[in-house]
């Protein structure tokens, strides 16, 4: 049976092993190219595998997978116990998904380097379709569907009451980093004191996920409450560059570790008589409501530092709100109450389809931007997608005076450069004069 083993000094853990020469091989494989958090799960993923399975990797086959698979999927507490979030007894499927894909990385590693006895991968990628040509192009069907929910987030008096919950401007201001700036768990902990940048409320976010570094704006009141952490909490003698110390006890001084932060949470949602506030959550909650204000996908992946606009859980459409705990207010989104959706509509978390006129326009934009010295990244360019997709320049020349005005700033900056470049003729009566004099014009 395995046993895993961790080794560690200073505080960080250098070597993972579970006792059998190829399983240790592939977790010194995964420590070169994945984080600690990674090659933990991958460590643990592994050793329940083949606690459960209870043969060599080399003799594993299909059938074992797929016994595997059952013994997950099995009741943990009892037939009649299940979780209301999916109505599964056993566990949850995107933990069974994960468990797969650490062994499918395993056989993948061991048939790539020609392991004895390993001839091919037991775990299928995917079933064979149903009927011939169904599904063309996407593999089958999988093994494990994970479900596609709407995130858990907290509605706002419930953050009101978090915060008001939490005892020091420590603790105030690593919750309104993630609550207001979209962190993960780990990078709070992982921001030090040359990342903040005040002046332009910005986070320098240097260890994001799958080693991405990213900026994110965060607003005032995470940097006042950060102030005064620093100003009257945070101990002098601290010789950490982490922002995040630990503030009484032996470790005093120390930077704050993962466990400290959820016993902090963990105390304040008790204190606020929350059933459920957890990090993660926080998370979600900050994507869900600037979503909800309105701001496009492309922004909301660049501020989450995900990789693509499907990574995550899927998000409400804009003036969509959610209440507390995932549930979307009005029950009917833009259809109505009552209403049903329609068949093969596009989902109310997607992006409008891409035009190649709009991208011709998108492109002219960020370009003249970018010659001119000015920021032109993600929530910039979508601000401008969205203004040519939705609306256009024929469209803007076609609105009434009484609409353009309470357009919004970042919009008739858009509007400017059509009319600097040319490619919007203004009528007398059209509201553009504030915003041509921001841009660079010849005269």
């Amino acid at each position: 049976m395995p046993c895993l083993v961790r080794s560690a000094a200073d505080g960080e853990i250098e070597k993972i092993t579970l006792g059998h020469p190829l399983l240790d091989d592939y977790l010194v494989f995964v420590s070169a190219r994945a984080r600690t958090n990674t090659w933990l799960a991958v460590a643990y993923d592994l050793k329940v595998f083949f606690e459960v399975v209870g043969k060599e990797p080399a003799v594993v086959t299909a059938a074992d997978v797929f016994a595997f698979l059952s013994a997950q999927r099995a009741p943990r507490r009892g037939e009649r116990v299940v979780r209301l979030e999916d109505g599964e007894a056993g566990l949850a499927a995107r933990t069974i998904a994960r468990r797969l894909s650490s062994v499918r990385g395993l056989y993948g590693y061991l048939c790539a380097r020609a392991a004895p006895g390993v001839r091919r991968n037991p775990v299928p990628a995917s079933l064979a379709a149903r009927r011939p040509g169904a599904r063309r192009g996407r593999g089958g069907m999988p093994l494990i569907r994970a479900p596609r929910t709407l995130p858990r987030v907290l509605a706002p008096a419930e953050v009101d009451a978090l915060r008001a919950a939490l005892r020091t401007h420590r603790d105030r201001a690593m919750v309104d980093a993630m609550v207001l700036g979209g962190l993960r768990r780990c990078q709070v902990l992982g921001l030090r004191l040359e990342d903040l940048s005040a002046g332009e409320r910005r986070l320098f976010v240097a260890e994001g996920k799958g080693g991405c570094q990213r900026v994110v704006p965060v607003s005032a009141r995470f940097f006042a409450a950060v102030g005064a952490y620093l100003e009257s909490e945070r101990p002098a003698a601290a010789a950490t560059r982490q922002v995040f110390v630990v503030l009484k006890g032996a470790r005093r001084g120390e930077p704050l570790s993962a466990a400290g932060l959820d016993e902090i949470l963990d105390g304040a949602r008790g204190r606020a008589g929350l059933e459920r506030a957890t990090c993660h959550q926080l998370r979600h909650t900050c994507f869900t409501r600037l979503r909800e204000a309105g701001m496009a996908l492309e922004a909301i992946q660049a501020q989450a530092g995900h990789a693509s606009i499907e990574a995550g859980p899927p998000l409400p459409a804009p003036g969509q709100r959610l209440a507390g705990g995932g549930v979307p207010a009005g029950g009917g989104g833009n259809r109505g109450a009552g209403r049903p959706a329609r068949r093969g509509s596009r989902p109310v978390s997607g992006s409008p389809a891409r035009r190649p006129a709009v991208e011709d326009l998108v492109d002219a934009y960020r370009n003249d931007l970018q010659a001119a010295g000015m920021f032109a990244g993600h929530p910039v360019i979508s601000v401008a997608r969205m203004f040519f997709t939705r609306v256009g320049p024929k469209g803007w020349a076609r609105l009434p005076l009484a609409a353009q005005c309470p357009l919004p700033l970042k919009d008739r900056r858009v509007v400017g450069w059509l009319i600097v470049t040319g490619r919007l003729r203004p009528e007398a009566e059209e509201d553009v004069g504030p915003t041509v004099g921001e841009l660079p014009v010849e005269a």
